[in-house]
């Protein structure tokens, strides 16, 4: 299969590069995928999750805070707001902001500071965004853990007499 180049740059670092097969996009209109020899394109992102997939490589997941993307023929190029890796994301962390913009948000003060209640409502679709890639890699990983934990399979008995 043909390879794409790839580049994710947050606002303080370049977060993957690679060439890879396709990658999975939360444009502004949906989700959507580019691939080799796609037609050039530039969109939006929303806060969302970017999968990336490489032949004989398990899918990488990223959290993407918005931004834009320009897709070419041989190459994809995401700037974003920010940006990480599913294996980076601090469960925790991305817990308590929803925490705090979901609490805001139900605030009466919601009213009064409409930039503020704006920046949360950003802050809560990052923070789900975020929690969703974490979870994902968490359940990709214990898929494996419970593949590894069961014994190999028996040869059959006619493999066995041959």
């Amino acid at each position: 299969m043909a390879k794409t180049h790839f580049s994710l740059i947050a606002q303080d670092r370049i977060v993957y590069e690679d060439d890879v097969d396709m990658v999975l996009l939360p444009g502004s209109s949906g989700v959507f995928a580019a691939m080799s020899k796609h037609a050039p394109l530039m969109a939006t992102l929303q806060p969302g999750e970017i999968m990336v997939r490489k032949e004989g490589e398990e899918d990488r997941f990223f959290a993407v805070g918005g931004g834009f993307v320009e897709v070419r023929p041989d190459e994809v190029i995401v700037l974003a707001r920010s940006a990480e890796a599913a294996e980076e994301i601090d469960i925790q962390r991305a817990e308590e902001a929803l925490r705090r913009a979901q609490e805001y948000l139900r605030s009466p003060e919601k009213e009064r500071d409409i930039e503020r209640r704006l920046a949360m409502e950003a802050a809560l679709r990052r923070s789900l965004a975020r929690m969703k890639v974490a979870r994902k890699r968490a359940a990709v990983r214990a898929r494996g853990a419970e593949r590894s934990a069961f014994p190999p399979q028996q040869e059959s008995q006619e493999e066995a007499s041959s």
